[in-house]
């Protein structure tokens, strides 16, 4: 949908009621939802800081389809062992960036904590997220999300999609 069919804030409301809704499927469990997330020509990345800005590819997680998406909620679901935890995505600064031929770039700031079976609660992982969104069906979806984590150093798994 070119951006002569829809306002500037009109977008800008989708893009950022698509990362609450990203952020609320993960934090809330539904990780079989999350593909939905996503149109079938995508890609989901994980792209640590230091190799974003260096031009290195060195990805934690390259997905390039959405068959590869519903995998890895099945493998999380079925055949990975990972800690028992909870998840809190704080998403804010959604930024539109631009449209070009129908394709949505925009970028946000994201913030995840994270609570053990225990009680304890930790800081996890900030960073940003660098989004190209497309209309499907009258439906804003991602066409491509790059996970930019701050630090290259994680103390944890990375199991459940940032």
């Amino acid at each position: 949908m070119p951006m002569s069919d829809i306002a500037i804030d009109q977008i800008e409301q989708e893009i950022t009621r698509l990362n609450y809704r990203c952020a609320r499927i993960l934090d809330d469990d539904r990780l079989e939802e999350w593909p939905g997330l996503f149109v079938d020509d995508c890609k989901y990345a994980i792209h640590p800081r230091d190799n974003y800005v260096a031009g290195l590819e060195g990805y934690w997680l390259y997905l390039d389809n959405h068959a590869m998406l519903r995998d890895r909620v099945k493998s999380l679901r079925e055949a990975n062992l990972y800690n028992i935890h909870q998840d809190r995505r704080i998403v804010t600064g959604v930024m539109f960036d631009g449209e070009q031929d129908g394709v949505f770039h925009a970028r946000s700031s994201f913030l995840i904590l994270q609570s053990d079976v225990e009680g304890r609660g930790r800081f996890f992982c900030t960073g940003e997220y660098l989004d190209k969104m497309v209309f499907s069906g009258g439906i804003l979806k991602f066409k491509e999300r790059i996970v930019v984590p701050d630090s290259f150093n994680m103390h944890g798994l990375v199991a459940v999609p940032l």
